[in-house]
Protein backbone atom coordinates (compact mmCIF):
# COMPACT_ATOMS: atom_id res chain seq x y z
CA UNK A 1 0.00 0.00 0.00
CA UNK A 2 2.74 2.09 0.81
CA UNK A 3 4.68 1.76 -2.19
CA UNK A 4 1.11 2.19 -4.18
CA UNK A 5 0.94 5.91 -2.95
CA UNK A 6 4.55 6.72 -3.50
CA UNK A 7 4.25 5.28 -6.92
CA UNK A 8 0.63 6.68 -7.91
CA UNK A 9 -0.42 10.61 -7.98
CA UNK A 10 -3.80 9.81 -8.04
CA UNK A 11 -3.57 7.88 -4.69
CA UNK A 12 -1.29 11.03 -3.04
CA UNK A 13 -4.28 13.15 -4.02
CA UNK A 14 -7.03 11.25 -2.60
CA UNK A 15 -4.79 9.86 0.93
CA UNK A 16 -4.30 13.98 1.11
CA UNK A 17 -7.16 15.12 0.80
CA UNK A 18 -8.78 12.27 2.88
CA UNK A 19 -6.52 13.38 5.60
CA UNK A 20 -7.50 16.68 5.55
CA UNK A 21 -11.36 16.35 5.17
CA UNK A 22 -11.10 13.61 8.03
CA UNK A 23 -10.33 16.47 10.43
CA UNK A 24 -12.46 19.62 9.39
CA UNK A 25 -15.65 17.56 8.62
CA UNK A 26 -15.84 16.00 12.25
CA UNK A 27 -14.46 19.47 13.70
CA UNK A 28 -17.42 21.37 12.30
CA UNK A 29 -19.72 18.67 12.55
CA UNK A 30 -19.12 19.15 16.44
CA UNK A 31 -20.54 22.88 16.33
CA UNK A 32 -23.81 21.29 13.70
CA UNK A 33 -24.59 18.59 16.05
CA UNK A 34 -24.61 20.30 19.23
CA UNK A 35 -26.59 22.96 17.55
CA UNK A 36 -29.26 20.38 16.47
CA UNK A 37 -28.54 21.27 12.46
CA UNK A 38 -27.50 17.63 11.52
CA UNK A 39 -30.13 17.60 9.25
CA UNK A 40 -29.01 20.84 7.49
CA UNK A 41 -25.63 19.12 5.81
CA UNK A 42 -28.37 16.40 4.81
CA UNK A 43 -30.00 19.50 2.86
CA UNK A 44 -26.66 21.16 1.46
CA UNK A 45 -25.65 17.88 0.02
CA UNK A 46 -28.32 17.24 -1.73
CA UNK A 47 -28.41 20.78 -2.97
CA UNK A 48 -24.59 20.35 -3.84
CA UNK A 49 -25.81 17.01 -6.03
CA UNK A 50 -28.31 19.32 -8.21
CA UNK A 51 -25.16 21.55 -8.56
CA UNK A 52 -22.94 18.84 -9.41
CA UNK A 53 -25.70 17.17 -12.02
CA UNK A 54 -25.87 20.48 -13.68
CA UNK A 55 -22.31 20.81 -14.42
CA UNK A 56 -22.27 17.26 -16.15
CA UNK A 57 -25.07 18.49 -18.00
CA UNK A 58 -23.35 21.23 -19.76
CA UNK A 59 -20.83 19.87 -19.84
CA UNK A 60 -23.00 17.58 -22.20
CA UNK A 61 -24.28 20.52 -23.75
CA UNK A 62 -22.16 23.56 -23.91
CA UNK A 63 -18.70 23.36 -24.87
CA UNK A 64 -17.65 26.24 -22.69
CA UNK A 65 -18.20 24.02 -19.87
CA UNK A 66 -16.41 20.86 -20.88
CA UNK A 67 -13.73 21.77 -18.75
CA UNK A 68 -14.88 22.78 -16.29
CA UNK A 69 -14.98 21.11 -12.89
CA UNK A 70 -17.99 19.99 -11.57
CA UNK A 71 -16.76 21.10 -7.96
CA UNK A 72 -16.97 24.76 -8.43
CA UNK A 73 -20.66 24.44 -9.43
CA UNK A 74 -21.37 22.14 -6.77
CA UNK A 75 -19.96 24.56 -4.13
CA UNK A 76 -21.67 27.60 -5.82
CA UNK A 77 -25.30 25.19 -5.21
CA UNK A 78 -24.34 24.35 -1.65
CA UNK A 79 -23.40 28.17 -0.84
CA UNK A 80 -26.81 28.79 -2.55
CA UNK A 81 -28.50 26.85 -0.90
CA UNK A 82 -27.20 27.58 2.64
CA UNK A 83 -28.19 31.28 1.80
CA UNK A 84 -31.97 30.35 1.28
CA UNK A 85 -32.09 28.06 4.24
CA UNK A 86 -31.23 31.25 6.17
CA UNK A 87 -33.50 33.31 4.54
CA UNK A 88 -36.39 30.84 4.80
CA UNK A 89 -35.71 30.02 8.58
CA UNK A 90 -35.94 34.39 9.12
CA UNK A 91 -39.14 33.84 6.99
CA UNK A 92 -40.27 30.95 8.66
CA UNK A 93 -39.49 32.40 12.41
CA UNK A 94 -42.19 30.03 14.49
CA UNK A 95 -41.35 27.12 11.78
CA UNK A 96 -37.32 27.49 11.10
CA UNK A 97 -37.42 23.88 10.62
CA UNK A 98 -39.47 24.01 7.92
CA UNK A 99 -36.33 25.36 5.63
CA UNK A 100 -34.42 22.24 5.50
CA UNK A 101 -36.83 20.04 4.14
CA UNK A 102 -37.60 22.69 1.14
CA UNK A 103 -34.05 23.22 0.29
CA UNK A 104 -33.85 18.97 0.45
CA UNK A 105 -36.66 18.40 -1.80
CA UNK A 106 -35.87 21.59 -3.94
CA UNK A 107 -32.22 19.85 -4.26
CA UNK A 108 -33.66 16.33 -4.78
CA UNK A 109 -36.30 17.51 -7.81
CA UNK A 110 -33.33 19.60 -9.39
CA UNK A 111 -31.15 16.76 -9.43
CA UNK A 112 -33.32 14.56 -10.40
CA UNK A 113 -34.18 16.93 -13.75
CA UNK A 114 -30.40 17.21 -14.65
CA UNK A 115 -29.75 14.05 -14.11
CA UNK A 116 -32.38 13.04 -16.45
CA UNK A 117 -31.32 15.22 -19.07
CA UNK A 118 -28.01 14.08 -19.16
CA UNK A 119 -29.40 11.07 -20.33
CA UNK A 120 -29.00 9.03 -16.37
CA UNK A 121 -26.35 8.18 -14.18
CA UNK A 122 -22.32 8.29 -15.60
CA UNK A 123 -19.61 7.34 -14.35
CA UNK A 124 -18.38 10.77 -13.01
CA UNK A 125 -21.79 11.20 -11.24
CA UNK A 126 -21.65 7.69 -9.62
CA UNK A 127 -18.14 8.81 -7.76
CA UNK A 128 -19.52 11.89 -7.33
CA UNK A 129 -22.46 10.28 -4.94
CA UNK A 130 -20.73 7.87 -3.35
CA UNK A 131 -16.52 8.67 -3.65
CA UNK A 132 -13.86 7.74 -5.48
CA UNK A 133 -10.45 7.07 -4.79
CA UNK A 134 -9.17 7.49 -8.38
CA UNK A 135 -10.93 10.60 -9.42
CA UNK A 136 -9.23 13.02 -6.94
CA UNK A 137 -7.16 15.20 -9.20
CA UNK A 138 -4.39 17.96 -8.00
CA UNK A 139 -6.88 20.26 -8.15
CA UNK A 140 -9.74 18.73 -6.23
CA UNK A 141 -6.65 18.41 -3.75
CA UNK A 142 -6.29 22.38 -3.89
CA UNK A 143 -9.76 23.17 -3.61
CA UNK A 144 -9.91 20.72 -0.30
CA UNK A 145 -6.59 22.58 1.20
CA UNK A 146 -8.29 26.21 0.41
CA UNK A 147 -11.74 25.10 1.89
CA UNK A 148 -9.64 23.85 5.29
CA UNK A 149 -7.88 27.06 5.48
CA UNK A 150 -10.93 28.87 5.33
CA UNK A 151 -12.81 26.26 7.88
CA UNK A 152 -9.46 26.18 10.48
CA UNK A 153 -9.46 30.43 10.52
CA UNK A 154 -12.92 30.48 10.68
CA UNK A 155 -13.36 28.28 14.02
CA UNK A 156 -10.30 29.85 15.76
CA UNK A 157 -11.42 33.58 14.93
CA UNK A 158 -14.84 33.06 16.12
CA UNK A 159 -14.49 29.48 18.41
CA UNK A 160 -15.63 31.98 21.73
CA UNK A 161 -18.65 32.97 19.59
CA UNK A 162 -19.39 29.61 17.98
CA UNK A 163 -19.46 28.24 21.58
CA UNK A 164 -21.93 30.67 23.50
CA UNK A 165 -24.11 30.27 20.02
CA UNK A 166 -23.88 26.55 20.44
CA UNK A 167 -25.46 26.18 23.64
CA UNK A 168 -27.27 29.69 24.60
CA UNK A 169 -28.26 31.37 21.58
CA UNK A 170 -30.98 33.66 23.77
CA UNK A 171 -27.36 34.58 25.42
CA UNK A 172 -25.49 35.16 22.50
CA UNK A 173 -27.69 37.69 21.53
CA UNK A 174 -28.50 39.63 25.22
CA UNK A 175 -24.60 40.08 24.92
CA UNK A 176 -24.48 41.46 21.66
CA UNK A 177 -23.06 39.10 19.61
CA UNK A 178 -23.55 39.34 15.66
CA UNK A 179 -25.56 36.12 15.91
CA UNK A 180 -26.78 36.21 13.20
CA UNK A 181 -23.74 36.95 11.15
CA UNK A 182 -21.84 34.43 12.31
CA UNK A 183 -24.37 32.05 11.74
CA UNK A 184 -25.28 32.89 7.98
CA UNK A 185 -21.11 32.42 7.73
CA UNK A 186 -21.47 29.38 9.63
CA UNK A 187 -23.90 27.69 7.05
CA UNK A 188 -21.40 29.11 4.24
CA UNK A 189 -18.12 27.59 5.63
CA UNK A 190 -20.49 24.48 6.50
CA UNK A 191 -21.71 24.35 2.81
CA UNK A 192 -17.98 24.16 1.18
CA UNK A 193 -16.88 21.67 3.82
CA UNK A 194 -19.79 19.74 2.25
CA UNK A 195 -19.08 20.48 -1.40
CA UNK A 196 -15.67 19.83 -0.65
CA UNK A 197 -15.92 16.40 0.84
CA UNK A 198 -17.99 14.94 -1.95
CA UNK A 199 -14.72 13.63 -3.97
CA UNK A 200 -13.70 11.06 -1.07
CA UNK A 201 -16.59 10.57 1.08
CA UNK A 202 -19.48 11.27 -1.81
CA UNK A 203 -22.50 13.46 -1.56
CA UNK A 204 -24.99 11.30 -0.17
CA UNK A 205 -22.95 10.12 2.42
CA UNK A 206 -20.91 13.25 3.42
CA UNK A 207 -23.08 14.22 6.12
CA UNK A 208 -22.98 11.25 7.86
CA UNK A 209 -18.59 11.98 8.25
CA UNK A 210 -19.70 15.11 9.88
CA UNK A 211 -22.16 13.57 12.51
CA UNK A 212 -21.34 9.94 13.52
CA UNK A 213 -17.50 10.73 14.49
CA UNK A 214 -18.60 13.10 16.59
CA UNK A 215 -22.15 10.86 17.89
CA UNK A 216 -18.72 8.47 18.84
CA UNK A 217 -16.71 11.69 20.77
CA UNK A 218 -19.74 12.62 22.86
CA UNK A 219 -19.60 9.23 24.55
CA UNK A 220 -15.56 10.00 25.54
CA UNK A 221 -15.29 13.67 25.33
CA UNK A 222 -15.26 14.72 29.04
CA UNK A 223 -15.34 18.66 27.50
CA UNK A 224 -16.21 20.33 24.69
CA UNK A 225 -12.51 20.63 23.08
CA UNK A 226 -12.13 17.05 24.54
CA UNK A 227 -15.03 16.16 22.63
CA UNK A 228 -14.03 18.32 19.06
CA UNK A 229 -10.72 16.20 19.54
CA UNK A 230 -11.78 12.87 19.75
CA UNK A 231 -14.08 13.49 17.07
CA UNK A 232 -11.05 14.38 14.91
CA UNK A 233 -9.33 11.16 15.77
CA UNK A 234 -12.77 8.83 14.99
CA UNK A 235 -12.64 11.05 11.47
CA UNK A 236 -9.59 10.52 10.63
CA UNK A 237 -9.37 6.28 11.39
CA UNK A 238 -12.76 6.08 9.77
CA UNK A 239 -11.02 7.57 6.15
CA UNK A 240 -7.84 6.13 6.34
CA UNK A 241 -9.28 3.11 7.22
CA UNK A 242 -12.22 2.99 4.35
CA UNK A 243 -9.52 4.24 1.92
CA UNK A 244 -7.48 1.45 2.30
CA UNK A 245 -10.57 -1.40 2.44
CA UNK A 246 -11.95 0.96 -0.81
CA UNK A 247 -8.08 0.34 -2.37
CA UNK A 248 -7.94 -3.06 -1.90
CA UNK A 249 -11.50 -4.49 -2.23
CA UNK A 250 -12.23 -1.70 -5.25
CA UNK A 251 -15.53 -0.29 -3.36
CA UNK A 252 -16.67 2.94 -3.00
CA UNK A 253 -14.64 4.78 -0.56
CA UNK A 254 -17.68 6.60 1.09
CA UNK A 255 -19.33 3.78 2.03
CA UNK A 256 -16.57 1.88 3.64
CA UNK A 257 -16.13 5.25 5.20
CA UNK A 258 -19.44 5.46 6.65
CA UNK A 259 -19.39 1.79 7.43
CA UNK A 260 -16.08 2.01 9.59
CA UNK A 261 -17.43 5.20 11.49
CA UNK A 262 -20.46 3.20 12.28
CA UNK A 263 -18.12 0.47 13.58
CA UNK A 264 -16.13 2.95 15.92
CA UNK A 265 -20.05 3.93 16.77
CA UNK A 266 -20.45 0.80 18.34
CA UNK A 267 -17.29 -0.02 19.89
CA UNK A 268 -17.49 2.92 21.87
CA UNK A 269 -21.15 2.60 22.74
CA UNK A 270 -20.12 -1.36 23.66
CA UNK A 271 -16.96 0.17 25.65
CA UNK A 272 -18.56 2.59 27.45
CA UNK A 273 -21.27 0.44 28.75
CA UNK A 274 -18.73 -2.45 29.97
CA UNK A 275 -16.87 0.32 31.95
CA UNK A 276 -20.47 1.75 33.84
CA UNK A 277 -21.08 -1.83 34.14
CA UNK A 278 -17.57 -2.30 35.88
CA UNK A 279 -17.81 0.71 38.16
CA UNK A 280 -21.19 -0.55 39.41
CA UNK A 281 -19.56 -3.64 40.39
CA UNK A 282 -16.99 -2.20 41.93
CA UNK A 283 -19.19 0.24 44.21
CA UNK A 284 -20.96 -2.74 45.03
Amino acid sequence: MIEAIFSYAFLQNAFAAGLIIGIIAPLLGVFIVVRRLSLIADALSHVTLAGIAGSLYLSQSVAAFALLNPLFLGIAASVAGSVLIERLRSLYKHYEELAIPIILSAGIGFGAIFISLAQGFSADLFGYLFGSVSAVSRGDLGIVIGIAVIVLLFISVFFKELFVLSFDDEYAKASGLPAKWIHFLFMIVTALVIAGSMRIVGILLVSSLMTIPVAAAMRMGKSFKGTILWSVIFGEISVLTGLITAFYFNLAPGGTIVVTSIFLLLLVIGFKKITVSMKKGAVA
